[in-house]
This record gives structure tokens, C-alpha cells and sequence, in this order.
């Protein structure tokens, strides 16, 4: 009966369509984060691998493959053409992987932006490494196809970062960024027919839009804005007077 969970499952509900997460402190005193899925709940460590092992005593698997890759080099006077990972290899990698976008979904609904960058920056070596070294080119797809999904969690935690500070040039710059890499993404490999059906893409052009929205308007902006709404309806005196205005206008 101690193990049964059905208590904190009725405590805590599941709402489908969000991210409903929480951090705590374990009973072993490593804080933990904790994600509700309809079925229960995945708990994961927020610091070295989410599932808090440590495989062949390395903070994770890549960093157990990268140490494989640096013996097989010196072994091989620096050369790495013929080290490559088979199938096993890259499917154990992709699990690994998974783990981490559990966190870092979790990490960006609880604002923390910086712990988000740094499990997407770790999936990206691992993305990158795969592609480098897998047996085939479909091996290398089985993570590469999820490329653009961490490429929208990054573009949001930087600019979110950015917003709370309200640095609403810096965000729209850095969502303008994340938007370009993915559509790049998809032609570097030959799939530019996929940029059109992107949800990554779609999701980062409507907060786009909306982030432009909320953006603070100068006094500058606001009179271009009303000098291009007077010569819209033909209203030449009061463009001319806003065209004053904005003569008056301190230079910065």
C-alpha cells in the first residue's frame, strides 16, 4: 500500500494540452522535478542525467561514447574514419535524449531558462555526435527529426530570458534567430518542403507576432505610426502636423 500513488494522482490533476510540472526535494535530499502525464507522473533529477545514473561511471552515456571516440583516435593516430555507432548504440543515445526533453519541458514551464539551454546545448552534442558517427543515415535521422523541436525549446528559454528583463529587441531578435535555424535545418537537409507544415516553426511566428505586439512603443514609433494613418485617410493637416512633431523630436 506505501508504494500505491493514486493519492498524489487525485491531489494533482492532469490537464490535458499543458505542462504541468513541479520542484521538490527528494527524500534523498537532490531536488527533484516532477512532470504529470495522464498515467501518473515522470520525476527527474535536475542536475547530470535525469534518471540519476550514471552509466560506466560517466554523467551520462554520451559523455561514455565521446570517451570511446577519444580512445579509438589515439588508438588510430587521431583518425576517426572508421569509428562509427551501431544501431544499439544510437538507439541507447536517443533514449538518453529523451530523458533530457522530458527535463528541459519541465525546466522552461518552471522559468528556468538557464537550466533549459543547458539541457538543450547537451542534446545538441548528442545530435551532433550521432549524425557524425551513426552506422547510416536513417540511424542519424532517429534524433536528428527532433532537432527542431529543440531548436524551438532553446529559441524560447533565451527570449523569455531576455523578456523578463524586457529587452524587447533582443527577444524579437532572438526568436527571428531560432525561426531562421530551423528553416535552415530543413534545407541543409534537403526537406525544405517540411517548412511550411513546421509546428516548431508556426508556434515561434505567432509568439513572434505577439511578442512584437506587447513590444513598448516609442513616442517616435507612435507618431510614424499616426503620420502613416493620416496620409492613409488623406488627412494632410494632421499630417503636417505630425510630421512637425516628429522634427521636434530629440535625436538619439
Amino acid at each position: 500500500m506505501k508504494d500505491d500513488i493514486s493519492r498524489l494522482l487525485e491531489e494533482w490533476d492532469y490537464k490535458p494540452g499543458h505542462v504541468v510540472a513541479r520542484r521538490l526535494n527528494a527524500a534523498n535530499g537532490r531536488e527533484i522535478v516532477q512532470l504529470r502525464i495522464d498515467l501518473g507522473v515522470l520525476q527527474m533529477y535536475t542536475q547530470g542525467r535525469p534518471d540519476g545514473k550514471r552509466p560506466f561511471g560517466k554523467e551520462s552515456l554520451l559523455e561514455h561514447y565521446k570517451d570511446g571516440l577519444e580512445r579509438f583516435k589515439k588508438e588510430h593516430a587521431g583518425e576517426d574514419d572508421d569509428f562509427n555507432l551501431p544501431p544499439e548504440d544510437c538507439m541507447r543515445l536517443h533514449q538518453e535524449a529523451l530523458q533530457y526533453h522530458h527535463r528541459y519541458i519541465c525546466l522552461l514551464q518552471l522559468d528556468d531558462f538557464d537550466g533549459v539551454l543547458r539541457d538543450t546545448q547537451r542534446n545538441r552534442e548528442a545530435f551532433d555526435f550521432v549524425e557524425e558517427y551513426a552506422e547510416n543515415d536513417e540511424l542519424a535521422w532517429s534524433l536528428q527529426q527532433f532537432r527542431p523541436q529543440l531548436l524551438m525549446m532553446e529559441t524560447r528559454a533565451t527570449a523569455s530570458h531576455l523578456l523578463k528583463d524586457e529587452s524587447f529587441d533582443a527577444a524579437i531578435n532572438a526568436i527571428e534567430v531560432g525561426i531562421h535555424e530551423i528553416r535552415q535545418f530543413f534545407s541543409d537537409r534537403s526537406r525544405a518542403d517540411l517548412i511550411e507544415f513546421s509546428g516548431e516553426i508556426q508556434s515561434l511566428e505567432s509568439w513572434l507576432e505577439e511578442v512584437r505586439e506587447k513590444k513598448p512603443v516609442t513616442a517616435r514609433e507612435q507618431l510614424e505610426r499616426d503620420l502613416e494613418e493620416a496620409v492613409r485617410t488623406e488627412d494632410y493637416e494632421k499630417a503636417a502636423k505630425v510630421r512637425d512633431a516628429l522634427k521636434n523630436l530629440p535625436s538619439t
